[in-house]
């Protein structure tokens, strides 16, 4: 390569870095909220997002092996509450290997699809919802039992069928087909 080529090879390549690793504009103009390290863009689906937020590649690799990718990339609306690979953390040893085990797969497509609601429900929605029950609002899951939403000042937290709580530690992480809540705890149905 000649002398006088080298600026230009080295500014082409500085280019073509930059629009790999960098969003695109129309990207860089909505609104993001940060999760996992990641920003999670409203243009994105439910799938696209969770896979670049470093808190939920344990919750990633559950929907894989539950085969519920598909599912969670069409039109929703849906609305996730997302427990991180620390909730997951907090279950039983071993408890998350063997929900990953194929002989697994109909109790764990229970266990993610009653982490999710029909609709795509903001943290106002479900505010007012509970501001109606008296603090408290019940929501049917995709799983067919019931989640309890409750606030607490500005603590909202997610009671599961036997009664633990969730709480929700990032709210309105609004995606192209519904909206996660990021909560600290994994929800178990009856």
């Amino acid at each position: 390569m000649k002398l006088s080529t080298l600026p230009t090879a080295v500014a082409v390549a500085t280019l073509v870095l930059a629009a790999v690793a960098t969003p695109t504009r129309a990207q860089m103009k909505e609104q993001t909220v940060t999760v996992g390290g990641a920003p999670m863009y409203p243009s994105k689906n439910i799938i696209q997002n969770a896979m670049n937020s470093k808190d939920h590649t344990t919750l990633v690799a559950a929907v894989k092996a539950a085969n519920l990718v598909e599912t969670l990339q069409g039109p929703g609306p849906f609305t996730v509450f997302a427990p991180t690979n620390d909730a997951f953390a907090k279950l039983p040893a071993g408890a998350v290997d063997s929900l990953l085990k194929p002989q697994m797969k109909e109790k764990l497509t229970a266990v993610l699809t009653y982490h999710v609601v029909p609709g795509r429900l903001s943290a106002k929605d479900l505010w007012e919802a509970s501001n109606k029950g008296g603090g408290k609002a019940k929501f049917k899951t995709v799983e067919g039992e019931e989640l309890t939403v409750e606030f607490k000042g500005q603590a909202l937290t997610i009671r599961d069928a036997k009664g633990n709580a969730s709480r929700v530690t990032i709210q309105n992480v609004f995606q192209s087909n519904g909206v996660i809540h990021v909560i600290d705890s994994v929800l178990m149905p009856s």
